[in-house]
């Protein structure tokens, strides 16, 4: 039994597509798709075309069949700002079709593209969490456990007496959490209020399905898709560490003295027993390699009146965030916001191009926004101890960065306001982290321009918006605690605006995906 579309248009688009040879298959997607949804919510008459696409997944072939399953998922959750229960009527068309889809996902074979999308689909129906758990975890399937957590985390509903909040992406099956850090977790949540709680749940869910989504999709145009943890990084010994033993204290930021300035006026730094600003006389906490000159700043990465900014502050205080970030965060991050599922940009391809890339003038190299210290290290390879200063805003992070790098000092500042003196540095890096602040990179950049020397040089890897419309869907639907609104990403000519404008010039721009891949000079 056929349901004809109400738009001969949609149906003629449909015919299309299950017509279509493969190497036309995604074009035609995107048309049929374009007839029905559209990222800011569904489109006039989804409800009425809903059964016909249901309906085409009778006599599919898996290709087609994984494009039919991500299109009704897309279309059972673009209701949600509408019918955030999930009671909104297309939704309720693509429920319909639940027997068929578990008949699929039983015959679609153990990591599939096709199981994959379907599992996405899925997803979408907590009122039949058992029936479709049962199904998912048959034996023959073996299923990821990845995949099946997200599965369960995405179906299971708010119990707000014991709310599970964050530590469900790219998995919960990510993070293995000891008692410590489950306590940790616990106190955190218990001191949320209750709307913050629901809304850090409801975008906990939106994001576990922008993830499978995204992975869904990738998988049913190329394949398979990769999810690859990186190996954490080897901690420095003092036998192989450049200099002598000891926490670098206040004359190890002396010879930065050049460049450090006193965020609250600009005035130079004393470093004869403490770091205290000469001119102000404020003083400035530096304890464990770090020196904390985030005082006064009026830059910030995350606004205090969001819901979920307090809670981020305070999960990613947790000991062990830096090493799952590396490990686990980082690499699933480049997934979604490079299009990274086939490992296409590897740590070793970005390590050869900081090395190949970083030749400062004459002057000290801040890695700038510089997390764990991945980068930094590379960054230690190619010009030494000696003319290196790392700089981030979260204190985790340089925790763990300092772990592996103790001859390397450590600066807790805002990107937005630089505690450097104007062109005072050589050269400057900032790696995977422009995104994190996506309202204020222009400002971020200007001041990577104002501390530059002419002829330094930035280093910069980010992400633009991908090309496909449902790619940048899944994107823009990651919300993730530094940005409730949702994931922000840039267009290639935003960022060669602001670079312009701050007086870099660009001397090289690649990057596979939707990677951003720069080298840009100071000039005069």
């Amino acid at each position: 039994m056929t349901h004809p579309m109400t738009s001969p248009a949609a149906a003629d688009l449909l015919a299309a597509f299950t017509a279509a040879p493969d190497e036309r298959l995604a074009e035609e997607f995107l048309r049929l798709a374009g007839t029905v949804w559209s990222a800011e919510g569904p489109l006039g008459g989804a409800a009425e075309h809903t059964p016909a696409l249901v309906a085409a997944l009778h006599g599919a072939d898996a290709r087609r069949a994984g494009h039919l399953a991500v299109l009704l998922g897309l279309l059972a959750e673009s209701e949600y700002r509408e019918h955030p229960a999930g009671d909104g009527p297309i939704r309720t068309a693509v429920h319909r079709g639940l027997d068929r889809y578990l008949e699929l996902l039983a015959g679609s074979g153990a990591g599939t593209p096709l199981a994959t999308a379907l599992l996405y689909l899925l997803a979408h129906f907590p009122e039949d969490r058992a029936r479709i758990l049962t199904a998912a975890s048959a034996d023959e399937l073996l299923l990821d456990e990845h995949d099946l957590t997200r599965l369960e985390r995405a179906l299971r509903a708010l119990d707000p007496d014991d709310p599970d909040l964050g530590r469900c992406w790219p998995s919960p099956a990510a993070w293995n959490l000891d008692e410590e850090e489950r306590g940790f977790d616990k106190a955190s949540i218990e001191a949320l209020a209750p709307e913050q709680i629901t809304a850090n749940w409801n975008n906990d869910t939106r994001t576990v399905l922008a993830y499978a989504g995204m992975k869904a999709y990738w998988a049913v145009r190329h394949g398979a898709a990769r999810e690859t943890s990186y190996p954490a990084p080897a901690a420095q010994s003092a036998e192989t560490a450049p200099e002598t033993a000891g926490e670098p204290g206040p004359q190890a930021f002396a010879r930065y003295a050049g460049a450090l300035r006193c965020p609250s006026c600009d005035g130079g730094l004393d470093y004869t027993d403490s770091v205290r600003c000469r001119a102000c006389a404020t003083a400035f906490p530096l304890a464990q390699g770090l020196l904390d000159l985030s005082r006064g700043a009026t830059g910030s990465q995350a606004s205090e009146e969001d819901d979920t900014a307090d809670l981020l502050q305070k999960l990613a205080a947790m000991p062990s965030m830096g090493v799952y970030y590396e490990t686990v965060l980082r690499p699933a991050f480049l997934r979604i916001a490079g299009l990274n599922w086939d490992d296409a940009v590897t740590p070793a391809d970005e390590d050869a191009y900081l090395l190949a890339r970083t030749r400062p003038v004459d002057g000290p190299v801040l890695d700038l926004c510089a997390g764990a210290g991945r980068w930094t290290a590379v960054l230690q390879r190619a010009v030494g101890t000696e003319r290196l200063i790392a700089q981030d805003l979260a204190l985790p992070m340089l925790t763990a960065l300092r772990r592996a790098l103790p001859k390397v000092p450590a600066v807790v500042a805002s990107a937005l306001t630089l505690p450097y003196g104007d062109a005072t540095f050589g050269a400057v890096n900032c790696w995977n982290a422009l995104q994190a602040f996506p309202e204020q990179a222009d400002i971020a950049i200007a001041e990577i321009g104002r501390v530059l020397r002419p002829g330094g040089s930035l280093t910069l890897l980010t992400f633009r918006w991908a090309d496909d419309p449902v790619d940048r869907y899944f994107q823009g639907s990651h919300f993730f605690p530094s940005r409730p609104a949702g994931m922000l990403l840039f267009e290639p000519d935003e960022i060669a605006k602001w670079l312009a404008d701050a007086g870099l010039t660009i001397r090289e721009q690649s990057g596979t995906g939707s990677f951003v891949f720069i080298t840009a000079e100071r000039t005069a």
